[in-house]
This record gives structure tokens, sequence and C-alpha cells, in this order.
């Protein structure tokens, strides 16, 4: 299997986020920076993430956010095998009660 190659990150773009200082600016920057389609993309990421990790099944995901199951089946793979930031960041955002 071939080895994937990933580009070099840009550390300043990282800064740029931290810096951030609301919602509505932290919206504003995305639709600056990404197209409609990419910000659309990653809206609906998160949102199966956030679902994935309620321990909903691939069809009512699929129902509720009009993901392909190739995109939920990709996500799920990286909510149980990426660096497990996604899901700290969803349990940060919507602390359990």
């Amino acid at each position: 299997m071939a080895k994937i190659i990933r580009p070099e990150r840009l550390p300043e773009l990282y800064k740029a986020i931290m810096s951030l200082e609301s919602e509505e600016e932290c919206q504003q920057f995305l639709e600056d920076l990404c197209s409609e389609a990419e910000l659309s993309a990653m809206e609906q990421r998160y949102q199966v993430a956030k679902l994935l990790l309620e321990d909903k099944v691939y069809l009512d995901i699929l129902l509720e956010t009009k993901a392909s199951t190739s995109t939920i089946s990709r996500v799920k793979r990286m909510v149980t095998g990426g660096t497990g930031c996604i899901k700290r960041v969803i349990q940060r955002v919507n602390p359990k009660e």
C-alpha cells in the first residue's frame, strides 16, 4: 500500500484561528477563507461526528444530515482512530448534563 505523503502544515493558519475572539468572528473568517461547499462539508462532518458520538446508527445520521455513507464512514474512522481531538472538542462544546 502506498504511503500517504501529507503536505507541510501552515502554523500561522492555526495561530490565526486561535486568535479569533468570538463565534461571529470565527464564522466570518471561515466564510472569507472557505468556499460555501468547503464550509458546508466541514459543518456536515462535524454534525456527523457529533451524532456518531451519541451512538446514532448510520441510517439515522444519513436521514438527519444527508451525508453519504462514505462520508459517515470516513468521519467514523476519524472519531474512532484519529487524534481524538474531535471527540474532546465536541464534548467541550456539548458537555453532558
